[in-house]
């Protein structure tokens, strides 16, 4: 088929996530490398994204294509109740980067599902039905996953598919402090309340943290926060999940968020970066204390591509290579440099409220009044179908070349992390150019 028959076939037979399915024209991508990716026209275009927080590794990594070929034909597929060498091989490596502590592991093939695992393992731990999630926060499309989603894509259709027992606490969003308060005074009253809800709610599992949070706005919380969270789930006896889907493999800079406050959760789920999104894979990790649990107690969960070779090997091969090609602390370092930079765009437009970050992940927070802080959009029009300003500003980098993420009000800056600080300037010129479209509709100075 050519291109145009490609588009049109997609168009009229596939649906497409998170949005309304009329007026779709996707563009149709024919190869990636590196940082960057092609059209069907030829036209080359920076991932200034990392598609979706996944291509960590970059596109077309050739040791884990070849992992994921060498497998196919020594192994392509082995029950779960099965040991591979692939399996094995996996285990090792991870008990090597995890946070000390979490060794027992299951395998599926999305974050959706390794959350979707953890929830389960929770409740059937713990014998209670409540979950503490926050308002803004992402976990997943599936059944429990979805319902301790803070965002509009759990609004969206909690009316028809919601599993009970949510309960929703604030977030360390100093830019929006829910309280109206500020650090360091505020003495981190986001956490005290954790501590209150858990004491007067009862019957509470879990609660399920996005460390930095990923899709809606790359919040990274002050440095007692994490910390303070884990003492009060230790005090009532809740479990903590660490939903590491985006932030882990480098992405801010350590293996895991986590690991910037040493804090170590009794689940941590990841996916994405674990395999470099060159093949999907979930991971649900747990302390042996909660896998200890199950030994004489059904374990009422698994599904047919649980530990799938064909995934567990390029992972073997994708936790080598951050390795090799010094990743974590790269991301470190031009983390920095790529905040920096954000911030001297930033403090030129008036659409700008803030830049904020942490290692190779960063959202540029887009404002119709500074002074107000008032967003240009709201959830409630995304779910709505009106247009967003932030769409007009990914729309104009991607006529000059650069494909970044934008999501209601603000933008997600997390390129591929062996983006070069040559593409990391291209990617910044082009988002000065168009946040002037931006400017246009703020008001102030």
């Amino acid at each position: 088929m050519d291109a145009e028959e490609v588009r049109r076939v997609v168009r009229e037979t596939n649906y497409v996530t998170w949005r309304r399915q009329g007026g779709w024209e996707p563009l149709v991508v024919t190869r990636a490398e590196g940082s960057r990716f092609w059209d069907s026209s030829g036209k080359e275009y920076l991932d200034l994204s990392s598609q979706l927080i996944a291509t960590n590794l970059g596109h077309g990594n050739a040791r884990v294509a070849e992992a994921i070929a060498s497998q196919a034909r020594t192994l392509a597929y082995a029950a779960p109740s099965f040991a591979t060498e692939a399996r094995g091989e996996l285990s090792r490596s991870l008990l090597e980067v995890l946070p000390n502590g979490l060794n027992r592991f299951f395998f599926s093939t999305s974050g959706t599902e390794a959350n979707e695992a953890a929830l389960k393992i929770a409740r059937a731990v713990t014998h209670r039905s409540k979950v503490l999630s926050r308002h803004r926060s992402y976990h997943g499309a599936t059944a429990a996953s979805i319902s301790v989603t803070g965002d509009l894509r759990r609004k969206a259709i909690e009316h028809l598919q919601k599993v009970p027992g949510t309960v929703f606490a604030p977030d360390c969003y100093c830019y929006r402090c829910p309280f109206g308060l500020t650090y360091p005074s505020c003495r981190v009253a986001c956490a005290d309340y954790v501590d209150l809800q858990l004491e007067r709610e009862g019957d509470v599992a879990a609660m399920i943290v996005e460390p930095v949070v990923g899709t809606n706005g790359v919040i990274v919380p002050v440095p007692e926060y994490l910390p303070r969270l884990r003492e009060i789930t230790r005090k009532h006896d809740v479990l903590l999940i660490a939903d590491e889907v985006m932030s882990g493999w480098g992405r801010v800079g350590e293996w895991f968020a986590v690991d910037h406050w040493n804090v170590v959760p009794d689940l941590l789920t990841t996916a994405k970066g674990i395999t470099g999104a060159q093949i999907p894979l979930g991971l649900t990790a747990t302390t042996k204390a909660v896998h200890d649990a199950f030994r004489d107690t059904y374990f009422p969960h698994g599904h047919t591509y649980e530990a799938h070779p064909l995934t567990l090997a390029p992972a073997v091969v994708a936790i080598d290579e951050y390795r090799r090609l010094g990743l974590i602390e790269k991301s470190r370092k031009d983390g920095e440099y790529l905040l920096a930079r954000l911030r001297e765009v930033g403090s030129v437009h008036r659409s700008v409220g803030e830049v904020r970050g942490l290692g190779l992940f960063a959202a540029v927070e887009l404002v119709k009044n500074r002074a107000t802080k008032e967003p240009f959009n709201t959830e409630e029009d995304k779910l709505a179908g009106r247009p967003l300003v932030v769409d007009q500003v990914t729309a104009a980098m991607m006529k000059e070349g650069v494909f970044c993420i934008g999501w209601v009000s603000h933008l997600l800056i997390a390129p591929p992390l062996i983006v070069t600080r040559e593409e990391i300037d291209r990617g910044l010129e082009v988002l000065d150019r168009a946040l002037a479209l931006a400017d246009e509709h703020a008001v102030g100075s």
